[in-house]
C-alpha cells in the first residue's frame, strides 16, 4: 500500500519534457466550449479544448514526479480541479463566448498551481514557458520579421537579464485589479499601458 510518505519525492532540478502547448491536440470537451477561441501567438485561431489544459498540467507534474505519477488518481483528481478553476478564470466574463490568447491561458495555469500551492510543479511550467521563450527569441533573431510583425517586448528584470513580455500579462494583471470595480474602463485603461512601453522596461517600471 503507498501513502503520501512512500512516494518519491519531487526534485527541483526535474527539468519538465516537450509538449506543454495548449494548442496541441483535441478532446471531448470541444463541443461544449464551441463559442470559445484561442488566439495563438502568430494571430491565427483554434477552437478551445480543456482537454489541453488538463495534458499540459499532467505533463507538469509528470515532469517533477516522474512518470510513475501517470497512473495516479490523485495527480488525476487535482488536474480535473485546477482544469476547472482556470477555465472559470478565463470565462468568467465571457459567458456567452469569446476569444483568449494562448498567452493568457498559460498564465492562468501558472496562477491556479500557485494557488494551489503546488510550487514545484509551477516552477517546472514556469522554466518551460522561459526556455520555450528563449528559442523564439533566438529565431526571430535570425529571421527577420515581416514588414507588419513588431518584434515582441522585452522587459529587464532587476538582475539585468531579459525576458519577453507575455501577451497575456497584461490582460491578467489588469483584469485581477480590476475585478470587483464597476468604474473602470479596462479596455481603455489596457491601451494606456501599451502606449507607455517600451522595449527593454524595467520589471518595477512595468508593475
Amino acid at each position: 500500500m503507498h501513502t503520501e510518505h512512500n512516494r518519491p519525492q519531487a526534485t527541483a532540478t526535474a527539468q519538465p519534457p516537450s509538449g506543454f502547448d495548449l494548442t496541441e491536440g483535441t478532446g471531448p470537451q470541444t463541443q461544449r466550449f464551441a463559442g470559445y477561441e484561442v488566439i495563438r501567438r502568430n494571430g491565427s485561431l483554434t477552437a478551445f479544448d480543456p482537454a489541453k489544459i488538463e495534458i499540459a498540467l499532467t505533463k507538469a507534474f509528470l515532469a517533477v514526479e516522474g512518470g510513475q505519477a501517470a497512473a495516479s488518481r490523485r495527480i488525476h483528481e487535482i488536474v480535473q480541479q485546477l482544469c476547472g478553476q482556470i477555465v472559470e478564470a478565463l470565462f468568467r466574463r465571457l459567458p456567452d463566448g469569446g476569444s483568449v490568447h494562448i498567452e493568457a491561458i498559460q498564465d492562468q495555469v501558472e496562477l491556479a498551481l500557485m494557488r494551489a500551492g503546488q510550487h514545484k510543479i509551477a516552477r517546472a511550467y514556469v522554466l518551460y514557458r522561459e526556455e520555450r521563450a528563449r528559442e523564439r527569441l533566438s529565431q526571430q533573431a535570425t529571421e527577420p520579421p515581416a514588414a507588419s510583425e513588431q518584434p515582441p517586448l522585452r522587459i529587464t528584470a532587476t538582475d539585468g537579464s531579459r525576458r519577453e513580455l507575455h501577451a497575456g500579462e497584461l490582460e491578467l494583471a489588469v483584469a485581477e485589479a480590476c475585478e470587483g470595480l464597476s468604474d473602470v474602463d479596462q479596455t481603455a485603461l489596457l491601451d494606456d499601458i501599451r502606449r507607455s512601453l517600451f522595449d527593454g522596461m524595467g520589471e518595477r517600471e512595468l508593475a
